[in-house]
């Protein structure tokens, strides 16, 4: 509207012009047309202005959706960082609960084995049965040289259990089993041989040494710790209700017992 209003407003000075005869009429019609050309000229402009606004219109409204899709990614990301970071808290605590009941469980299981090893060397081991006088013969010789054999052999696998070395320990015992089966250590060894298999995780041959020991040898010291150990090697098995058994009949048996007063703490913790 404005460029029809400057071009009628042209064309009535030239007008004016021409009626007072200033110009002629070609330089009139001159005039116009250059009037015209301008406003064609200002009109296109005005177009590609237009179209030029048009396009940097679309072109913020595609700046917009990308930014709002960057900001949705970026939203989803932060979510999925937060339920990983989650996630990874709770394996952590998981890890320290089990590694926390691992080390309370070997220590359970080192005091218990330090305070029979204390018992152990402050009692004599019993003695052996009295010979009756024999006249001297060539076969007293090789039993008492059996006898100091088999307590150097027992020795010598006990000192490899304390030393930590559990493997070489269970082939020592196993070995004074057999060479010497009539020893007055054997149930010891029985019960040693239990607690090696224990610590190297192997719950089944544990369970039969100390099963061994408290069936043949319930008259041992070591039978009422043996009875515990099979409640432990029943809880590793995940047996829980023969591990409740166990305790049960451990204090049925050895009511005085040092083990009969861990049973009873036990069964009132075990689920």
């Amino acid at each position: 509207m404005k460029l029809r209003v400057l071009l009628l407003a042209g064309l009535c000075v030239v007008g004016g012009q021409a009626h007072a005869g200033l110009f002629n009429d070609d330089e009139a019609r001159l005039q116009i047309q250059q009037v015209g050309a301008r406003v064609s000229s200002l009109e296109d402009a005005g177009k590609k202005q237009a179209d030029s606004n048009n396009q940097q219109a679309e072109t913020n409204k595609q700046q917009t959706r990308t930014m709002l899709d960057l900001q949705s990614q970026i939203e989803n990301l932060n979510t999925e960082l937060r339920t990983l970071r989650g996630q990874n808290e709770e394996l952590a605590h998981s890890l320290q609960d089990a590694d926390k009941r691992q080390k309370d469980f070997y220590i359970d299981l080192d005091t218990r084995v330090r305070h029979f090893e204390t018992v152990e060397s402050a009692t004599p081991p019993p003695a052996p049965p009295p010979l009756l006088p024999q006249p001297v013969a060539e076969s007293a010789v090789p039993a008492a040289d059996d006898f100091a054999a088999g307590n150097r052999a027992y020795e010598a696998a006990h000192g490899l259990f304390k030393a930590g070395k559990h493997q070489e320990a269970i082939t020592a015992f196993q070995e004074f089993q057999k060479k010497f089966p009539d020893s007055v250590y054997v149930p010891n060894a029985h019960y040693e041989l239990g607690a090696a298999y224990f610590v190297l995780n192997d719950f089944q041959n544990a369970l039969l040494s100390y099963q061994t020991l408290a069936s043949k040898y319930g008259f041992s010291p070591k039978a009422p710790e043996a009875m515990l150990g099979i409640a432990d090697c029943q809880q590793g098995l995940k047996d829980a209700a023969a591990a409740k058994k166990t305790l049960k009949q451990l204090i049925a048996k050895y009511p005085g017992s040092e083990a009969a007063g861990e049973a009873k703490k036990r069964l009132a913790t075990l689920k």
